[in-house]
């Protein structure tokens, strides 16, 4: 079992506080949800989580041990408008992300896009998917190279009905994989459904569930 803790995470931007004094302990096989108004720090404890951006002050500990400037690795991530290359088709697109890491192939792409609903075989170039197609393309980048860490804002935008419960079913399967999943969400049906803890947070403080 990998436990991550966050010990006294602050972040400020131009003098201005976004996350104050978080407190946090995460374990793998645990789906955790953050709820909250608009501008609350949801967003901003994601993309701190994810190494996106790093806190001005505090401790990430996984197992025990500093994690080097507070960037944690394995990393998986779904976040409004992450960038994707609107010419390529969806395989394309996860290709050439792999390229980076060059943990999986083909065969692996081909399974993540058909677990969130997409056909492997479309060669149609994504700006002319729908918003809730491009959706489930960054939520197959997520998922693709089995991260250990699961990093989700808003992940059911866009989504109709059906594919939420594909979400859904695709959340449970990786948290029984062992990962340690964070979901950011408005939809209180995905916090309610999935959450083992949740954590509301409000002007950047995060209050015990």
């Amino acid at each position: 079992m990998e436990r991550i803790e966050l010990v006294g995470i602050g972040k400020s931007i131009q003098n201005q506080r976004v996350l104050d004094n978080i407190h946090m302990q995460l374990e793998s096989g645990k789906i955790y949800g953050l709820i909250g108004p608009n501008g609350s720090g949801k967003s901003m404890l994601i993309r701190m989580l994810s190494g996106l951006i790093s806190p001005s002050e505090g401790t990430i500990l996984v197992d025990g041990k500093e994690v080097p400037n507070h960037k944690l690795k394995n990393v998986g991530l779904v976040l409004e408008n992450i960038g994707l290359f609107p010419d390529l088709s969806a395989m394309d697109n996860l290709l050439y992300l792999a390229k980076i890491n060059g943990i999986v192939g083909k065969e692996e792409i081909k399974d993540a896009l058909k677990r969130v609903g997409l056909d492997p075989k479309d060669k149609r170039h994504i700006k002319k998917y729908s918003l809730g197609m491009r959706q489930k393309l960054i939520l197959a980048q997520a998922i693709m190279e089995k991260p250990k860490v699961l990093l989700l804002d808003e992940p059911t935008n866009a989504l109709d009905n059906k594919s939420v419960e594909l979400f859904h079913k695709l959340v449970l399967e990786e948290a029984k994989r062992g990962a340690i999943i964070v979901i950011a969400s408005h939809n209180s049906l995905d916090i309610e459904t999935l959450c083992d803890k949740v954590f509301p947070i409000n002007h950047g403080v995060l209050l015990e569930s």
